[in-house]
């Protein structure tokens, strides 16, 4: 048996890939907010659920040579990924990598200047234990961005596909019987003003694209790799499976077909 830690999607290659096509997708939303944040050369930053690592590179090219980011996960196929990709980029001494889980360890990290997270709060079981965890290795005046759903269920096609609606529905029992919360977002601000941030900004994030937009191929990459997940988990079965993925596709082959996006709140908050 494996000690892998799995997530809502797993972690296998075509997962990886799809993180990649995601993180593409946001990498122009992620740097802008970086900058109004202040991340900038020199600094010590957390990537907290790291994944693959995408965002631990763009980070690091930020920081540069003089500074760190520490990045943790608890995956430890995308943290081999991580490692592969560090050591092709020569990176070894601006990225460390720390294996661990999110729900139960402590951060090893003290006084750094950020920490960066992007659907991270939604997945764990504990999200404000580890919301105060992270505000602990903030130094005084470091500086938290957070992306996190706040409405999950806006996801959908118009004029409505109920095939997207069932797989978004069971998507969504499945996350919760695993212990996470898709809309934690709506939380966030609350426990952060708790714990002594002060709220810099709150961004809704929501778009209404159509298939040829860049943006379509986040929660359209998506589909195949949840079809195929929900029928492993036995949650949908191979032919309902295949059902909602054929109405998908013929419905994205529709350059008329609007996708309204699964709604996002940007945090930028700093500890006091």
């Amino acid at each position: 048996m494996s000690d892998e830690r799995d997530y809502l999607l797993g972690t296998h290659d075509e997962e990886i890939a799809r993180l990649g096509v995601q993180h593409r997708v946001w990498r122009p939303r992620m740097l802008d907010a970086w900058r109004r944040a202040g991340f900038t050369v020199g600094q010590r930053i957390l990537d907290v659920g790291c994944g693959p690592g995408y965002a631990s590179f763009d980070l690091a090219e930020i920081v540069g040579p003089a500074g760190r980011v520490i990045a943790v996960d608890r995956s430890r196929r995308f943290l081999d990924a991580l490692e592969a990709a560090r050591a092709r980029r020569g990176l070894g001494d601006i990225i460390e990598i720390h294996e661990l889980d999110l729900d139960e360890a402590p951060l090893p990290a003290e006084g750094v200047d950020g920490a960066w997270s992007r659907w991270v709060f939604a997945f764990v079981t504990r999200p404000r234990d580890l919301l105060e965890r992270v505000c602990r290795a903030l130094r005084p005046g470091g500086v938290v961005v957070m992306h996190e759903y706040f409405h999950y269920g806006t996801w959908q096609l118009t004029p409505r596909l109920p095939e997207l609606d069932e797989l978004v529905r069971v998507v969504t029992e499945s996350w919760r019987d695993s212990g996470g919360e898709p809309n934690i977002g709506l939380a966030l601000p609350r426990w952060l003003q708790e714990l002594g941030f002060e709220i810099r900004e709150l961004r809704p994030i929501i778009d209404i694209v159509p298939p040829s937009n860049f943006v379509w191929q986040w929660p359209g990459t998506f589909v195949p790799n949840g079809v195929q997940r929900m029928v492993a988990l036995g949650r949908l079965t191979p032919e309902r499976g295949e059902a909602i993925l054929a109405a998908f596709r013929e419905r994205e082959s529709d350059p008329h077909t609007l996708m309204v996006t699964p709604a996002m709140l940007e945090i930028i908050a700093v500890r006091r």
